[in-house]
C-alpha cells in the first residue's frame, strides 16, 4: 500500500520487467526423481550436460514395452502419478557436492556427481505407505492391474533417464491458451517440463522460436534449444489423479502439430534459479 502522498501503484508494464535483452525468466523449476512419478519444485537447480541434476536418474524397466523406450509409465500404469518420489538426503541432492571447488578451476572443470547413497529416494504409494526405491514391494504397487505376465526391473543411471534431450522448457502462456482451447483450466505439472517461462512477449507458444537458437539463463548456464517437444498420452493425465482428458491431446494435435513445449542440451552448466532471466545469446 502507498504512503500518504504517494502515488497509487500501477501494474509494472512488460517492458519494464523484462528488457529488450531479455526474451523472458524462469517461473518455477522442476526434476522427476523417477521417471513417470510425481515431480518436485526446487529453489534452484544445476543444469548440467546430463540435465537437470537429480531428475530423472531412476525408472522402471517395462518387459512388454518397445526396446527403442524400455520403460514403464504413467501412460500403461497411471498409479505412478499418485506415487511422489523424493530424495531421502534433500539437502545434498541440491547441487553437486564440489561445484564451487569445480568451478573455480578454469575454464570449469565438470562437477562430480552424487553417489548411490545420496541418490536414495523414498516413494510415498497412493496408500500412503513409504517404501525405498528399490523395495520389491514398490515393484507389486506398480504391477497392481497390468498384465499377468509382465515382468518390471528397477533401472538407475548416472545421466537422466529423459525422453529425447537433457531439458525441457514450457512456457506458462502456452499453458494458458491451452487451457482456453480445451475449455477447463490446466495445472501446467501435467507437462512435466523442468523450466517453466513467463515470456517477455506473453504469446502463448512463443518459445518454439527458440529452436535453433542459444539462451542463457541467469547468470553461466547456456543451452542450445534442439526441437519442439512432440506430446503423447501423459499431458493428457490429471497431474494429481491420473484422470485422463483426451481433449488436450486431440487439440494439440489438431491445432499445434502435436508439439507444445521445446527440448534443449546444455551448453554451459550452471546453477538456476526462479526468476532468473533468460537472453538470446546467438
Amino acid at each position: 500500500m502507498p504512503v500518504h502522498g504517494d502515488a497509487p501503484e500501477t501494474p509494472m508494464a512488460w517492458s519494464e520487467r523484462y528488457p529488450m535483452s531479455t526474451v523472458g525468466r524462469v517461473e518455477s523449476l522442476w526434476r522427476f526423481p523417477v521417471k513417470s512419478m510425481r515431480g518436485e519444485e526446487l529453489r534452484e537447480a544445476f543444469a548440467g550436460f546430463a540435465g537437470v541434476y537429480g531428475d530423472r536418474v531412476y525408472a522402471f524397466r517395462n518387459s512388454a514395452a518397445a526396446k527403442g523406450f524400455p520403460y514403464l509409465t504413467a501412460r500403461e500404469q497411471g498409479r505412478m502419478l499418485q506415487c511422489r518420489a523424493t530424495y531421502r538426503h534433500g539437502a545434498r541432492m541440491s547441487m553437486p557436492p564440489n561445484l564451487a571447488e569445480a568451478e573455480a578451476i578454469a575454464p570449469g572443470a565438470t562437477p562430480l556427481y552424487a553417489g548411490p547413497a545420496d541418490l536414495m529416494v523414498d516413494v510415498e504409494t497412493p496408500e500412503g505407505e513409504v517404501l525405498s526405491i528399490d523395495d520389491p514391494r514398490l515393484i507389486g504397487v506398480l504391477s497392481d492391474g497390468l498384465r499377468e505376465d509382465l515382468e518390471l526391473s528397477l533401472l538407475r543411471s548416472d545421466r537422466a533417464l529423459t525422453d529425447c534431450r537433457p531439458l525441457s522448457l514450457f512456457s506458462i502462456q502456452t499453458t494458458r491458451q491451452l487451457s482456453q482451447e480445451v475449455g477447463a483450466e490446466l495445472d501446467k505439472r501435467r507437462f512435466r517440463a523442468n523450466v517453466y517461462v513467463d515470456l517477455a512477449d506473453d504469446q502463448a507458444f512463443g518459445e518454439n522460436a527458440w529452436v535453433g537458437r542459444r539462451l542463457r539463463i541467469g547468470g553461466k548456464a547456456e543451452i542450445v534449444v534442439m526441437d519442439r517437444d512432440p506430446r503423447c498420452k501423459m499431458i493428457t493425465l490429471d497431474p494429481d489423479t491420473a484422470e485422463p482428458n483426451p481433449e488436450i491431446m486431440r487439440r494439440v494435435a489438431k491445432d499445434h502439430d502435436g508439439t507444445a513445449g521445446i527440448y534443449a542440451a546444455v551448453l554451459v552448466e550452471g546453477a538456476i534459479r526462479p526468476g532468473d532471466v533468460i537472453t538470446l545469446v546467438a
